[in-house]
C-alpha cells in the first residue's frame, strides 16, 4: 500500500511545486513506484512537465465524470494533471455529502499501484487542502530560509490538528524541509536555526540550495533530473527523496512495534 503524501504551505513562492515534482522524480529514480497528483487550479505541476489543458484531469475525477487516469511521464513516474476550471471546484463540491472525503474515495483504488503519492496542495486552506490532508497518511512543509517564513504557519499546523482529530485520525507530519538555501548568508543560517529550533526532530537535513536549474527546467517540461543532473538542485532533491523514504521506514517500524 503506498504512502500518500500532501506537500502542502498556503504561502506562495516556497517551492511547493518544484519540489512536489522533484520529490517525486526523486524517489523514481531511486526505483519506486510514484503518482502525481496535481491538486492546484494554477496547473503548475502539470505544465512543468509540458502537460496543457489535459482533456482528463483531476477536476473531472472529484466531479465523478470519470475515474481517475493518470498520465505517464516516465517509467514507474505517473501523473494525474489539473486545469484551470478546478478553481471551482471548491464552491461546486460544498454541498455535496462526504465532500471531504472524495479524493481519498477515487483515490483508493489505485493505492496498490505505487510506492508513494504525491500531493501538490493550493496554496490555500479550502475543501480542496481539506481533500487532500483527510486522503493522506503525511504532510510536507517547505519552507523558504527567508524572513517570515514561519509567518501563517500556525494556521496550517491547526488545520492539520483538527483533520487528525475530526477527518484522518492517522495523518502526521512527515516533516519540514528548507529551500532556496544559501549557506553564505547570515540571514538563511539564522531563519534555518529559527525553523530547527521550533520543529526539531521534524526538520529534514537535506536543504534545497538556491539553483537556476530548478527553475529552468520546468519551463523545458521536463524534472530537473532530467535538465540538469549533476546540479545542485538534482543533488539535494535525491538526497531529501531518500530521507523521506528513510523516514517512512522508521515510521513503519515504529507503528509495526505497536
Amino acid at each position: 500500500m503506498s504512502k500518500v503524501i500532501s506537500v502542502s504551505n498556503h504561502k506562495g513562492g516556497v517551492g511547493k511545486t518544484t519540489s512536489t515534482l522533484n520529490i517525486g522524480a526523486g524517489l523514481n529514480s531511486l526505483g519506486k513506484k510514484v503518482l502525481l497528483i496535481d491538486l492546484d487550479p494554477q496547473a503548475n505541476l502539470s505544465q512543468s512537465l509540458g502537460i496543457k489543458e489535459p482533456k482528463v484531469n483531476i477536476y473531472g475525477a472529484l466531479r465523478g465524470e470519470y475515474k481517475l487516469q493518470p498520465v505517464n511521464v516516465l517509467p514507474g513516474l505517473d501523473i494525474v494533471p489539473s486545469t484551470l476550471d478546478l478553481s471551482g471546484a471548491e464552491v461546486e463540491l460544498a454541498g455535496e455529502a462526504g465532500r471531504e472525503y472524495i479524493l481519498r474515495e477515487i483515490l483508493e483504488p489505485l493505492r496498490g499501484s505505487y510506492d508513494f503519492i504525491l500531493i501538490d496542495n493550493p496554496p490555500s486552506l479550502g475543501l480542496l487542502t481539506i481533500n487532500a490532508f483527510t486522503a493522506s497518511d503525511l504532510v510536507l512543509i517547505p519552507l523558504q530560509a527567508q524572513y517570515l517564513a514561519l509567518q501563517g504557519l500556525t494556521k496550517l499546523l491547526e488545520v492539520v490538528e483538527k483533520i487528525q482529530k475530526r477527518l484522518n485520525k492517522s495523518l502526521t507530519i512527515g516533516g519540514v524541509f528548507i529551500t532556496q538555501y544559501d549557506s553564505r548568508k547570515v540571514l538563511n543560517r539564522d531563519v534555518v536555526s529559527t525553523i530547527e529550533s521550533h520543529f526539531k526532530e521534524k526538520v529534514f537535513t537535506t536543504k534545497i540550495r538556491d539553483n537556476v536549474s530548478l527553475a529552468e527546467a520546468p519551463a523545458q517540461g521536463v524534472d530537473v533530473f532530467r535538465y540538469a543532473p549533476k546540479s545542485y538542485g538534482a543533488t539535494d532533491y535525491l538526497s531529501l527523496s531518500q530521507e523521506i523514504i528513510n523516514r517512512v521506514i522508521s515510521v513503519n517500524q515504529v507503528n509495526s512495534k505497536i
